[in-house]
């Protein structure tokens, strides 16, 4: 077998283990659990990518509102 092949099994062995076992904790399915991390996941990386944008706007705003000069004689 392969290098990459054995590596997926054993992270799909002791990986999907972890939110089995937190499942049982909670007294909820497996699955949900799994969904709950990817939706996570998801919302962390949008949330940071909003981040982003908004002060990419205000710095643009920024560069709008204050006239560039071309030299110091535009005073």
């Amino acid at each position: 077998m392969s290098l990459v092949i054995r590596l997926k099994y054993f992270f799909e062995k002791h990986g999907f283990h972890v939110s089995s076992r937190l499942a049982d904790k909670l007294g909820m399915r497996a699955s949900n659990v799994r969904l709950f991390f990817i939706y996570i996941t998801f919302v962390t990386a949008g949330l940071w990518f909003g981040v982003y944008l908004t002060l990419a706007f205000w710095i643009r705003l920024k560069d709008l509102i204050r006239g560039k000069r071309t030299s110091v004689f535009d005073l």
